[in-house]
Protein backbone atom coordinates (compact mmCIF):
# COMPACT_ATOMS: atom_id res chain seq x y z
CA UNK A 1 0.00 0.00 0.00
CA UNK A 2 1.30 3.61 -0.99
CA UNK A 3 2.39 6.09 2.18
CA UNK A 4 1.20 9.72 1.46
CA UNK A 5 3.66 12.26 2.93
CA UNK A 6 3.19 15.93 3.29
CA UNK A 7 6.49 17.47 1.58
CA UNK A 8 6.98 21.22 3.51
CA UNK A 9 9.17 21.85 -0.22
CA UNK A 10 6.22 21.30 -2.47
CA UNK A 11 3.16 21.92 0.41
CA UNK A 12 1.45 19.30 -0.74
CA UNK A 13 0.85 15.60 0.16
CA UNK A 14 2.92 13.08 -2.07
CA UNK A 15 3.23 9.05 -2.70
CA UNK A 16 6.52 8.47 -1.18
CA UNK A 17 8.93 6.55 -2.91
CA UNK A 18 12.78 5.85 -2.09
CA UNK A 19 15.18 7.39 -4.38
CA UNK A 20 17.19 3.32 -4.25
CA UNK A 21 15.15 0.44 -4.35
CA UNK A 22 13.29 -0.60 -1.11
CA UNK A 23 16.09 1.92 1.37
CA UNK A 24 14.93 4.91 2.69
CA UNK A 25 17.82 7.20 3.46
CA UNK A 26 16.72 9.53 6.53
CA UNK A 27 17.81 12.45 8.40
CA UNK A 28 16.72 14.31 11.53
CA UNK A 29 18.03 17.35 13.08
CA UNK A 30 19.10 16.53 16.61
CA UNK A 31 19.41 18.79 19.78
CA UNK A 32 22.04 21.62 20.51
CA UNK A 33 22.90 19.77 23.59
CA UNK A 34 23.19 22.86 25.73
CA UNK A 35 20.69 22.17 28.28
CA UNK A 36 17.88 19.76 29.12
CA UNK A 37 15.16 18.53 26.28
CA UNK A 38 11.82 19.35 27.37
CA UNK A 39 8.67 18.14 26.05
CA UNK A 40 7.96 20.64 23.50
CA UNK A 41 11.86 19.47 21.77
CA UNK A 42 10.99 15.70 22.45
CA UNK A 43 7.34 16.00 20.90
CA UNK A 44 9.66 15.97 17.60
CA UNK A 45 12.04 13.26 18.50
CA UNK A 46 8.15 11.37 18.90
CA UNK A 47 6.80 12.45 15.73
CA UNK A 48 10.67 11.20 13.46
CA UNK A 49 9.78 7.54 15.72
CA UNK A 50 6.60 7.72 14.48
CA UNK A 51 7.80 8.30 10.84
CA UNK A 52 10.34 5.68 11.06
CA UNK A 53 7.87 2.87 12.91
CA UNK A 54 5.64 3.56 9.60
CA UNK A 55 8.39 2.95 7.18
CA UNK A 56 9.59 -0.21 8.98
CA UNK A 57 5.68 -0.79 9.00
CA UNK A 58 5.35 -0.82 5.38
CA UNK A 59 8.40 -3.50 4.46
CA UNK A 60 11.23 -0.24 3.86
CA UNK A 61 14.50 -0.54 4.78
CA UNK A 62 15.38 2.57 6.68
CA UNK A 63 19.07 4.55 7.73
CA UNK A 64 18.30 6.62 10.00
CA UNK A 65 21.00 9.62 10.84
CA UNK A 66 20.39 12.33 13.27
CA UNK A 67 23.03 15.00 14.49
CA UNK A 68 23.99 16.44 17.77
CA UNK A 69 24.61 20.16 17.31
CA UNK A 70 27.91 20.63 19.69
CA UNK A 71 29.23 23.97 18.42
CA UNK A 72 27.80 26.69 16.41
CA UNK A 73 24.64 27.54 17.54
CA UNK A 74 24.22 30.90 18.27
CA UNK A 75 21.12 32.63 19.74
CA UNK A 76 20.16 34.53 16.91
CA UNK A 77 19.47 33.60 13.79
CA UNK A 78 21.06 36.01 11.99
CA UNK A 79 24.40 35.16 12.83
CA UNK A 80 24.98 37.40 16.16
CA UNK A 81 24.78 36.39 20.06
CA UNK A 82 26.90 34.13 21.77
CA UNK A 83 27.29 30.47 20.89
CA UNK A 84 24.96 28.28 22.64
CA UNK A 85 27.10 25.66 24.08
CA UNK A 86 30.08 28.20 24.84
CA UNK A 87 27.36 29.76 27.15
CA UNK A 88 26.55 27.23 29.07
CA UNK A 89 29.95 26.17 29.98
CA UNK A 90 30.70 29.43 31.06
CA UNK A 91 27.87 29.29 33.54
CA UNK A 92 28.27 25.78 34.47
CA UNK A 93 32.23 26.45 34.73
CA UNK A 94 32.57 23.21 33.15
CA UNK A 95 33.73 22.22 29.49
CA UNK A 96 31.71 22.52 25.99
CA UNK A 97 32.50 18.96 25.70
CA UNK A 98 31.63 17.94 29.10
CA UNK A 99 28.43 19.85 28.85
CA UNK A 100 27.62 18.38 25.33
CA UNK A 101 28.18 14.67 26.92
CA UNK A 102 25.97 15.08 29.64
CA UNK A 103 23.10 16.64 28.11
CA UNK A 104 23.14 13.82 24.94
CA UNK A 105 23.16 11.31 27.73
CA UNK A 106 19.64 12.82 29.36
CA UNK A 107 18.17 13.13 25.87
CA UNK A 108 18.96 9.74 25.04
CA UNK A 109 17.77 8.58 28.64
CA UNK A 110 14.42 10.36 27.65
CA UNK A 111 14.11 8.98 24.44
CA UNK A 112 14.31 5.20 25.86
CA UNK A 113 11.40 6.34 28.45
CA UNK A 114 9.30 7.47 25.45
CA UNK A 115 9.99 4.17 23.44
CA UNK A 116 12.33 6.03 20.55
CA UNK A 117 13.88 3.96 18.38
CA UNK A 118 17.91 5.05 18.47
CA UNK A 119 19.11 5.98 15.07
CA UNK A 120 21.25 4.17 12.96
CA UNK A 121 23.89 6.72 13.27
CA UNK A 122 24.26 9.65 15.90
CA UNK A 123 26.97 12.22 14.66
CA UNK A 124 28.62 15.30 16.30
CA UNK A 125 29.31 18.49 14.83
CA UNK A 126 32.55 19.00 16.17
CA UNK A 127 33.72 15.94 14.60
CA UNK A 128 33.27 16.74 11.20
CA UNK A 129 35.15 20.43 11.04
CA UNK A 130 37.55 18.96 8.47
CA UNK A 131 34.78 18.03 6.29
CA UNK A 132 32.74 21.29 6.63
CA UNK A 133 35.76 23.29 6.34
CA UNK A 134 36.05 21.14 2.88
CA UNK A 135 32.37 22.50 1.96
CA UNK A 136 32.96 25.82 2.36
CA UNK A 137 35.57 25.92 -0.06
CA UNK A 138 33.85 24.10 -2.61
CA UNK A 139 31.45 27.11 -2.34
CA UNK A 140 33.73 29.50 -2.21
CA UNK A 141 35.41 28.35 -5.45
CA UNK A 142 32.27 28.27 -7.05
CA UNK A 143 31.91 31.55 -6.35
CA UNK A 144 28.61 31.57 -4.02
CA UNK A 145 30.35 33.44 -0.17
CA UNK A 146 32.09 36.50 0.25
CA UNK A 147 34.17 37.49 3.20
CA UNK A 148 33.13 39.93 6.05
CA UNK A 149 35.51 40.87 9.11
CA UNK A 150 33.41 38.27 11.28
CA UNK A 151 33.32 35.34 8.74
CA UNK A 152 32.34 33.75 5.27
CA UNK A 153 29.08 34.33 4.04
CA UNK A 154 27.13 32.69 1.77
CA UNK A 155 25.55 34.39 -1.15
CA UNK A 156 21.86 33.90 -1.42
CA UNK A 157 21.67 36.04 -4.36
CA UNK A 158 23.70 33.56 -6.21
CA UNK A 159 20.50 30.82 -5.63
CA UNK A 160 17.51 31.60 -8.20
CA UNK A 161 14.67 30.21 -5.74
CA UNK A 162 16.37 30.58 -2.44
CA UNK A 163 13.70 30.25 0.27
CA UNK A 164 11.44 28.26 -1.67
CA UNK A 165 10.03 25.92 1.32
CA UNK A 166 9.54 29.03 3.84
CA UNK A 167 7.80 31.23 0.63
CA UNK A 168 10.45 33.65 2.15
CA UNK A 169 9.90 37.18 0.30
CA UNK A 170 13.46 39.21 0.92
CA UNK A 171 11.98 42.51 -0.76
CA UNK A 172 9.36 42.71 2.41
CA UNK A 173 11.47 40.81 5.01
CA UNK A 174 11.34 43.13 7.87
CA UNK A 175 9.33 45.67 5.56
CA UNK A 176 9.22 49.21 7.28
CA UNK A 177 12.06 48.51 9.88
CA UNK A 178 15.43 49.23 9.92
CA UNK A 179 17.36 45.93 9.99
CA UNK A 180 21.20 46.11 11.02
CA UNK A 181 22.70 44.07 9.19
CA UNK A 182 26.22 44.47 9.59
CA UNK A 183 28.46 43.66 6.46
CA UNK A 184 26.18 40.96 5.22
CA UNK A 185 24.79 41.96 1.63
CA UNK A 186 21.90 41.07 2.24
CA UNK A 187 19.38 39.59 5.31
CA UNK A 188 18.84 36.15 4.05
CA UNK A 189 22.69 35.38 3.65
CA UNK A 190 24.24 33.31 6.18
CA UNK A 191 27.47 32.75 8.16
CA UNK A 192 29.30 29.27 6.51
CA UNK A 193 32.20 30.20 8.75
CA UNK A 194 32.44 32.37 11.88
CA UNK A 195 35.42 33.98 12.92
CA UNK A 196 36.75 34.24 16.83
CA UNK A 197 36.49 38.20 17.56
CA UNK A 198 39.15 37.17 20.03
CA UNK A 199 41.10 34.26 19.21
CA UNK A 200 41.74 32.22 22.35
CA UNK A 201 38.96 32.95 24.35
CA UNK A 202 36.22 30.56 23.05
CA UNK A 203 36.84 26.50 24.03
CA UNK A 204 35.63 25.50 20.86
CA UNK A 205 37.68 27.19 17.62
CA UNK A 206 39.93 25.32 15.09
CA UNK A 207 42.35 26.64 12.32
CA UNK A 208 40.99 27.36 8.93
CA UNK A 209 42.30 28.80 5.29
CA UNK A 210 39.98 32.20 6.26
CA UNK A 211 41.50 32.01 10.11
CA UNK A 212 40.77 30.65 13.56
CA UNK A 213 37.07 30.06 14.13
CA UNK A 214 34.02 27.82 13.85
CA UNK A 215 31.42 26.54 11.56
CA UNK A 216 28.02 27.55 10.94
CA UNK A 217 25.05 25.83 12.18
CA UNK A 218 23.70 25.22 8.76
CA UNK A 219 26.66 23.95 7.24
CA UNK A 220 27.01 21.25 10.16
CA UNK A 221 23.97 19.44 9.15
CA UNK A 222 24.15 19.75 5.36
CA UNK A 223 27.90 17.81 5.71
CA UNK A 224 26.78 15.23 8.50
CA UNK A 225 23.84 14.50 6.84
CA UNK A 226 25.00 14.17 3.05
CA UNK A 227 28.43 12.13 4.59
CA UNK A 228 26.41 9.34 5.54
CA UNK A 229 23.28 9.36 3.29
CA UNK A 230 25.27 10.91 0.05
CA UNK A 231 24.65 13.86 -2.09
CA UNK A 232 21.09 13.09 -2.31
CA UNK A 233 18.71 11.30 -0.32
CA UNK A 234 14.86 10.64 1.05
CA UNK A 235 13.91 12.33 4.23
CA UNK A 236 14.94 15.00 6.12
CA UNK A 237 12.70 16.27 9.36
CA UNK A 238 12.70 18.90 11.78
CA UNK A 239 10.51 21.58 13.89
CA UNK A 240 8.14 23.52 12.10
CA UNK A 241 10.64 26.21 13.27
CA UNK A 242 13.14 25.37 10.91
CA UNK A 243 10.80 25.93 7.61
CA UNK A 244 12.30 29.29 7.47
CA UNK A 245 15.99 29.34 8.22
CA UNK A 246 17.63 26.55 8.84
CA UNK A 247 16.46 23.92 6.22
CA UNK A 248 16.44 26.62 3.70
CA UNK A 249 19.98 27.58 4.27
CA UNK A 250 20.70 23.76 4.16
CA UNK A 251 19.11 23.53 0.63
CA UNK A 252 21.04 26.81 -0.86
CA UNK A 253 24.51 25.18 0.40
CA UNK A 254 24.05 21.58 -0.29
CA UNK A 255 22.36 22.25 -3.88
CA UNK A 256 24.93 24.82 -4.60
CA UNK A 257 27.94 22.33 -3.26
CA UNK A 258 26.57 19.55 -4.82
CA UNK A 259 25.06 20.49 -7.88
CA UNK A 260 21.95 18.34 -7.62
CA UNK A 261 18.24 19.01 -7.47
CA UNK A 262 16.38 18.61 -5.46
CA UNK A 263 19.22 17.76 -2.11
CA UNK A 264 16.54 16.45 -0.45
CA UNK A 265 12.98 14.78 -2.12
CA UNK A 266 10.67 15.19 1.18
CA UNK A 267 10.95 17.61 3.98
CA UNK A 268 8.93 16.98 7.17
CA UNK A 269 8.56 19.26 9.96
CA UNK A 270 6.32 18.82 13.08
CA UNK A 271 4.43 21.20 14.75
CA UNK A 272 5.20 23.37 18.27
CA UNK A 273 3.56 22.17 21.50
CA UNK A 274 1.87 25.26 22.87
CA UNK A 275 1.05 25.80 26.83
CA UNK A 276 -1.33 28.66 27.28
CA UNK A 277 -1.30 29.06 23.93
CA UNK A 278 2.07 29.98 23.52
CA UNK A 279 5.25 28.05 22.09
CA UNK A 280 6.95 25.92 24.57
CA UNK A 281 10.98 27.22 24.28
CA UNK A 282 14.02 27.13 26.39
CA UNK A 283 14.10 31.05 26.01
CA UNK A 284 11.07 31.46 27.77
CA UNK A 285 11.82 29.21 30.71
CA UNK A 286 10.56 25.46 29.47
CA UNK A 287 8.17 23.97 30.35
CA UNK A 288 8.70 20.05 31.96
CA UNK A 289 11.06 17.60 31.38
CA UNK A 290 10.37 13.77 31.71
CA UNK A 291 11.88 13.77 34.20
CA UNK A 292 10.17 16.35 35.90
CA UNK A 293 6.80 14.45 34.61
CA UNK A 294 7.94 11.86 36.39
CA UNK A 295 8.04 13.56 39.45
CA UNK A 296 4.71 14.53 39.78
CA UNK A 297 3.77 10.32 38.91
CA UNK A 298 3.55 10.56 35.27
CA UNK A 299 4.84 7.73 32.89
CA UNK A 300 6.98 9.01 30.35
CA UNK A 301 4.43 6.85 27.57
CA UNK A 302 1.68 9.03 29.11
CA UNK A 303 3.27 11.64 27.40
CA UNK A 304 4.07 9.70 24.11
CA UNK A 305 0.06 9.12 24.29
CA UNK A 306 -0.81 12.59 24.42
CA UNK A 307 1.53 12.91 21.17
CA UNK A 308 -0.72 10.27 19.26
CA UNK A 309 -4.21 12.18 19.79
CA UNK A 310 -2.71 15.21 17.74
CA UNK A 311 -1.47 15.19 14.03
CA UNK A 312 2.15 15.89 13.65
CA UNK A 313 1.65 18.92 11.89
CA UNK A 314 -0.79 20.53 14.12
CA UNK A 315 0.19 22.64 17.60
CA UNK A 316 -0.47 20.19 20.73
CA UNK A 317 -2.05 21.97 23.45
CA UNK A 318 -0.54 21.04 26.17
CA UNK A 319 -2.14 21.01 29.96
CA UNK A 320 -1.08 18.86 32.91
CA UNK A 321 -5.13 17.93 32.80
CA UNK A 322 -4.92 16.92 29.35
CA UNK A 323 -1.87 14.68 30.32
CA UNK A 324 -3.53 13.25 33.27
CA UNK A 325 -6.63 12.59 30.47
CA UNK A 326 -3.77 10.26 28.26
CA UNK A 327 -2.48 8.69 31.62
CA UNK A 328 -5.82 7.66 32.00
CA UNK A 329 -6.15 6.43 28.38
CA UNK A 330 -2.78 4.57 28.67
CA UNK A 331 -3.71 2.82 32.07
CA UNK A 332 -6.68 1.58 30.47
CA UNK A 333 -5.04 0.04 27.49
CA UNK A 334 -2.64 -1.30 29.61
CA UNK A 335 -4.55 -2.79 31.75
CA UNK A 336 -7.06 -3.86 28.85
CA UNK A 337 -3.45 -5.86 27.46
CA UNK A 338 -2.74 -7.40 30.53
CA UNK A 339 -6.40 -9.12 30.64
CA UNK A 340 -6.59 -10.26 27.84
CA UNK A 341 -3.29 -12.54 28.36
CA UNK A 342 -0.68 -13.88 26.50
CA UNK A 343 -2.67 -17.01 24.68
CA UNK A 344 -2.21 -16.28 21.49
CA UNK A 345 -5.27 -17.51 20.01
CA UNK A 346 -6.26 -19.05 16.67
CA UNK A 347 -9.15 -16.63 15.65
CA UNK A 348 -8.39 -15.10 12.17
CA UNK A 349 -11.82 -13.21 11.09
CA UNK A 350 -12.85 -11.00 8.26
CA UNK A 351 -12.99 -8.42 11.47
CA UNK A 352 -9.19 -8.67 11.66
CA UNK A 353 -8.10 -8.23 7.91
CA UNK A 354 -10.42 -5.22 8.12
CA UNK A 355 -9.22 -3.51 10.51
CA UNK A 356 -5.26 -4.68 9.94
CA UNK A 357 -6.28 -2.34 6.85
CA UNK A 358 -7.75 0.45 8.36
CA UNK A 359 -4.85 0.76 10.52
CA UNK A 360 -2.35 1.00 7.32
CA UNK A 361 -4.79 3.20 5.84
CA UNK A 362 -4.47 5.76 8.59
CA UNK A 363 -0.95 5.82 9.20
CA UNK A 364 -0.17 5.74 5.62
CA UNK A 365 -1.85 9.26 5.06
CA UNK A 366 0.88 11.45 6.64
CA UNK A 367 0.79 9.67 9.78
CA UNK A 368 -2.56 10.16 10.66
CA UNK A 369 -1.72 8.76 14.69
CA UNK A 370 -5.05 9.65 15.38
CA UNK A 371 -7.31 8.09 13.65
CA UNK A 372 -4.82 5.23 14.02
CA UNK A 373 -6.01 5.37 17.97
CA UNK A 374 -9.43 5.33 17.13
CA UNK A 375 -8.57 1.82 14.98
CA UNK A 376 -7.14 0.50 17.79
CA UNK A 377 -9.65 1.45 20.39
CA UNK A 378 -12.50 0.06 17.66
CA UNK A 379 -10.59 -3.30 18.29
CA UNK A 380 -11.19 -3.76 22.01
CA UNK A 381 -14.59 -2.19 21.93
CA UNK A 382 -15.52 -4.99 19.50
CA UNK A 383 -17.57 -7.70 20.54
CA UNK A 384 -16.83 -9.82 17.86
CA UNK A 385 -13.19 -10.51 18.50
CA UNK A 386 -12.31 -12.51 21.68
CA UNK A 387 -9.32 -11.34 23.77
CA UNK A 388 -6.50 -13.05 22.20
CA UNK A 389 -7.64 -11.59 18.94
CA UNK A 390 -7.87 -8.36 20.54
CA UNK A 391 -4.22 -8.34 21.87
CA UNK A 392 -2.98 -9.94 18.29
CA UNK A 393 -4.23 -7.03 16.70
CA UNK A 394 -3.46 -4.18 19.42
CA UNK A 395 0.34 -5.75 19.48
CA UNK A 396 0.39 -5.40 15.61
CA UNK A 397 -0.46 -1.71 15.91
CA UNK A 398 1.85 -1.01 18.66
CA UNK A 399 5.04 -1.67 16.04
CA UNK A 400 3.98 2.01 14.93
CA UNK A 401 2.45 3.22 18.19
CA UNK A 402 5.31 2.65 20.48
CA UNK A 403 2.88 1.97 23.34
CA UNK A 404 5.15 -0.71 25.30
CA UNK A 405 1.97 -3.11 24.71
CA UNK A 406 4.44 -6.31 24.52
CA UNK A 407 6.33 -5.81 27.56
CA UNK A 408 3.25 -5.32 29.68
CA UNK A 409 3.84 -6.80 33.33
CA UNK A 410 0.98 -7.54 36.12
CA UNK A 411 1.76 -4.80 38.62
CA UNK A 412 2.08 -6.61 42.20
CA UNK A 413 -0.73 -5.03 44.09
CA UNK A 414 -0.06 -4.22 47.74
CA UNK A 415 -3.41 -3.96 48.78
CA UNK A 416 -3.86 -4.14 53.10
CA UNK A 417 -4.38 -8.32 53.90
CA UNK A 418 -7.68 -7.45 55.29
CA UNK A 419 -8.73 -6.55 51.21
CA UNK A 420 -6.87 -9.53 49.98
CA UNK A 421 -9.14 -11.66 52.03
CA UNK A 422 -12.45 -10.00 50.86
CA UNK A 423 -11.38 -11.05 47.28
CA UNK A 424 -9.81 -14.74 47.96
CA UNK A 425 -13.72 -14.87 50.08
CA UNK A 426 -15.47 -13.11 46.88
CA UNK A 427 -13.81 -16.12 44.54
CA UNK A 428 -14.86 -18.83 46.42
CA UNK A 429 -18.68 -17.35 46.48
CA UNK A 430 -18.11 -16.90 42.57
CA UNK A 431 -17.21 -20.70 42.47
CA UNK A 432 -20.01 -21.78 44.49
CA UNK A 433 -22.20 -19.52 42.53
CA UNK A 434 -23.08 -17.33 45.51
CA UNK A 435 -23.39 -14.27 43.17
CA UNK A 436 -25.29 -12.67 45.70
CA UNK A 437 -22.59 -12.74 48.35
CA UNK A 438 -19.95 -12.10 45.86
CA UNK A 439 -21.65 -8.91 44.93
CA UNK A 440 -22.17 -7.75 48.10
CA UNK A 441 -17.98 -7.86 48.77
CA UNK A 442 -17.69 -6.45 45.52
CA UNK A 443 -19.69 -3.71 47.21
CA UNK A 444 -17.60 -3.74 49.90
CA UNK A 445 -14.04 -3.52 48.30
CA UNK A 446 -15.70 -0.33 46.68
CA UNK A 447 -16.35 1.38 49.94
CA UNK A 448 -12.48 0.20 50.71
CA UNK A 449 -11.45 2.23 47.49
CA UNK A 450 -11.28 -0.88 45.50
CA UNK A 451 -12.71 -2.50 42.58
CA UNK A 452 -12.39 -6.18 41.18
CA UNK A 453 -12.06 -7.55 37.42
CA UNK A 454 -12.88 -10.97 36.50
CA UNK A 455 -10.76 -11.97 34.22
CA UNK A 456 -9.60 -15.24 32.79
CA UNK A 457 -6.46 -15.48 34.75
CA UNK A 458 -8.35 -14.42 37.89
CA UNK A 459 -9.66 -11.35 39.80
CA UNK A 460 -7.54 -8.21 39.10
CA UNK A 461 -7.76 -6.17 42.27
CA UNK A 462 -7.02 -2.20 41.35
CA UNK A 463 -7.13 0.66 43.74
CA UNK A 464 -10.26 3.94 42.63
CA UNK A 465 -10.01 7.40 42.96
CA UNK A 466 -6.24 7.06 42.09
CA UNK A 467 -4.74 9.58 39.39
CA UNK A 468 -4.27 6.59 37.73
CA UNK A 469 -0.55 8.21 36.37
CA UNK A 470 1.70 5.54 36.25
CA UNK A 471 2.53 2.98 33.87
CA UNK A 472 1.87 -1.25 34.64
Amino acid sequence: MAVFLYNSLTRKKETFEPLKNNLVRFYSCGPTVYSYQHIGNLRTYVFNDILKRTLLFNGYEVKHVMNYTDVGHLSSDADTGEDRMEKAAQKEHKSAQDIAAFYAEIFEKDCVKLNIMPPDIICRATQYIKEQIEMVQVLEEKGFTYRTSDGIYFDTSKVEDYGQMGQIDEEGLEAGKRVDIGEKKRKTDFALWKLSEKPGLRQQEWNSPWGIGFPGWHTECCVMSSKHLGKQFDIHTGGEDHITVHHPNEIAQAEAAFGVKPWVRFWLHGAFLLFKGEKVSKSKGGLYTISELEEMGFAPLAFRYLCLNTHYKKQLHFSLNVLEGAANALNRLHNLILEYGADPGDQKTKSEKKYSNEFRDAINDDLNMPRALSVLWSVLRDKDLDGPAKRNLALKFDQVLGLGLENLQEKKQDAPEDVLKLVEEREKARKDKNFARADAIRDELLKLGYSVNDTSQGPKLKMQNSKLKTQN
